[in-house]
């Protein structure tokens, strides 16, 4: 009998074996977790692969030429992804975004949303499936990817200024072409098309105004991230963080501002419309204003890896579960038994301890990256 080799990426974060119900119970589509949130959004990264090397999510000096990403071997097919797609809509999912790394270098991903969009609820209700990208091929795939079904795209943009955006990049992409990628997505039908920009101070906070200004009046949402903690290798600083706040005064100044309310439970999106009519912006506050209280969202990894918080340090192996010959009804009462035991609130605990880690982590526990379960 061969030993079984295992890639060494493939034990880049830890990951449980799931277990099994012993008495198989259908998903009823009513599972809560124990602070009874309920599971609404699946976040699926395609690929651990990006072409950009932003500083917050994927930096230079560690993502380099020598860096080991998952080998394809790893990577669920897109028969796996969907089939375990078809059982995370059995307990209630209704969203699903496609993230990364950068989605769109995953080959022939239109193959993908073609038979994620052929997924309904147990009600016949067709799913809400999105794209997040940094809108460096956008120009190139919009056509294809809302002919395959896909119905919106969140596209990442930190600057307008060109030399501002290609140092936070670090890969030397001009802005206009993402510009230009945005552009084609709203002529395919992508919409609403929403913009995010991650805010760091002292870096690229001098472009919250001429990002407004640029947006304002069009049918793209601008949404203002703060800078986050996610993972261990973008040295994230407390400092360096703007609280969303002061986003929304430096916008009010020169375009005075109104609330609106949310438009679905779970929305991280803090939401302001311009008192002209002249759209909507969004701040979401991952920092200062923890939301944790009724997140519904989950993340499955490149290769399959099931993560119930964006700041996890450990995973569920559903590959396991999928190479290993267990049936749909065995998969999805593991499913079930995972969202059912989860307590996690980082977030909201950070924020308790004074902006540290949460009371009682291990100090060096190593969480997720972000390229690895997308944002």
């Amino acid at each position: 009998m061969t030993d079984r080799v295992i890639p060494l990426a493939d034990l880049r974060y830890a990951a449980s074996l799931p277990r099994i119900p012993l008495i198989e119970t259908p998903p009823t589509g009513l599972l809560g977790d124990t602070l009874g949130r309920p599971l609404r959004d699946l976040r699926i990264s395609v690929t651990d692969r990006c072409n950009f090397r932003c500083s917050y999510c994927m930096p230079k000096e560690v993502f380099d030429k020598h860096y080991s990403f998952l080998p394809h071997s790893s990577l669920l097919s897109f028969e796996e992804i969907t089939r375990t797609a078809k059982l995370f809509v059995a307990h209630g999912v209704r969203k699903i975004r496609l993230t990364g790394g950068e989605p769109l270098l995953r080959k022939n991903l239109e193959i993908l949303i073609a038979m994620l969009s052929g997924l309904r609820t147990p009600e016949g209700e067709p799913l809400d499936i999105t794209l997040t990208t940094n809108g460096s091929v956008l120009a190139r795939k919009a056509q294809a990817l809302k002919d395959a079904g896909l119905q919106r795209v969140t596209v990442s943009l930190d600057a307008l200024d060109d030399t501002i955006f290609r140092r936070m990049n670090d890969a030397d992409f001009p802005v206009h072409e993402v510009l230009e990628g945005i552009e084609a997505a709203q002529k395919a039908g992508l919409g609403p098309i929403k913009v995010n920009m991650v805010v760091k101070r002292g870096t690229n906070d001098s472009q919250i105004l001429p990002m407004a200004r640029h947006f304002k009046g069009t049918p793209v949402v601008l949404r203002f991230i703060e800078y986050m903690d996610v993972g261990a290798t973008n040295g994230w600083r407390m400092d360096e963080v703007l609280p969303s706040a002061e986003v929304v005064a430096r916008i009010g100044a020169a375009f005075p501002l109104e609330p609106i309310g949310a438009n679905a439970s779970g929305e991280t999106a803090e939401r302001w419309r311009y008192k002209d009519g002249g759209g909507e912006v969004g701040v979401i506050s991952s920092v200062t204003q923890a939301f944790c209280h009724d997140c519904n969202r989950a993340r499955l990894s490149t290769e399959g890896k099931l993560f119930l918080c964006l700041f996890a340090s450990h995973g569920h192996d559903l590959r396991a579960l999928l190479r290993g010959g267990h049936s749909d009804a065995q998969i999805a009462g593991a499913i079930g038994l995972i969202w059912q035991a989860r307590d996690d609130r980082y977030s909201e605990l950070r924020s308790a301890a004074g902006g540290t880690d949460a009371p009682g982590a291990e100090p060096r526990e190593r969480r997720v990256e972000m390229h690895y379960i997308g944002g």
